[in-house]
């Protein structure tokens, strides 16, 4: 039986694509190279199009890989293949927005757990991701802290090692996301509890992330952070 969401110490977070809103920060600089260059983008296009770059076998961590994913792209939309336009891509992490419900629900909830980022991003564009949302979190992992990317479970058990080291265990974490690929799959493969965030909900297929080979039936699930922090605080009444 699913634990109610007063049991849990802790939650753990994918943050981009879950709290940050990463294919929206991709289109828009995108977008506006695009602009420049007098052409017209589809978003939707450049999305799958990243998709299947960003996996490539010689993809480096993100964002930094966002300078060989755009060289790769590029001459699909019919822009410029210069590397500065990648580099400009790859800077645009800095300025990616949070979800408009993200800062505020993170809020909420830091109030009765230990929240807890687990990235696939390197450091250096989290600390602006986690500065968007506010500084809400207890502990952070990131792809420099783990040497490894999620959905490779040993980022679970690095996290898993840390919450043991302040006397709890992964029963103690309900692990949230919207990344079925990554995350949710992994999460119940591991026996965490999970939550997910079907942020595209309104939109078919999986946008800028992987499709995963199966999906996986979550334990709690909404649309948004809101909607998360809104079941917690009924939950607590």
């Amino acid at each position: 039986m699913t634990k109610s969401l007063p049991e849990f110490k802790y939650m753990s977070f994918d943050v981009v694509g879950t709290l940050i809103d990463f294919e929206g920060g991709l289109t828009s600089c995108l977008g506006v190279i695009a602009e420049e260059a007098g052409v017209t983008l589809d978003g939707e296009e450049a999305l799958a199009l990243y998709r299947a770059a960003r996996y490539a076998e010689d993809a480096d961590l993100f964002p930094d890989d966002l300078v060989r994913v755009y060289l790769a792209i590029a001459p699909k939309l019919g822009l410029p293949a210069d590397r500065v336009y990648g580099e400009r891509l790859r800077d645009s992490a800095r300025s990616w927005k949070a979800f408009p419900d993200s800062a505020e629900a993170m809020a909420r909830l830091a109030r009765d757990y230990r929240l807890i980022a687990m990235t696939n991003a390197r450091r250096w564009a989290f600390e602006h991701f986690s500065a968007e949302l506010g500084h809400p979190f207890h502990a952070a992992f990131t792809a420099d802290d783990t040497g490894t990317e999620k959905p490779d479970p040993a980022f679970f058990h690095t996290v898993f090692g840390f919450v043991a080291s302040e006397g709890a265990s992964k029963d103690d974490i309900l692990h949230v996301a919207q990344s079925q690929y990554h995350d949710i799959g992994v999460s119940r493969a591991l026996g965490m509890t999970n939550c997910w965030i079907e942020r595209r909900h309104a939109q078919n297929g999986y946008g800028g992330t992987i499709e995963p080979a199966e999906f996986t039936r979550p334990d709690y699930h909404f649309t948004s952070m809101a909607g998360l922090a809104e079941a917690v605080a009924a939950a607590r009444a």
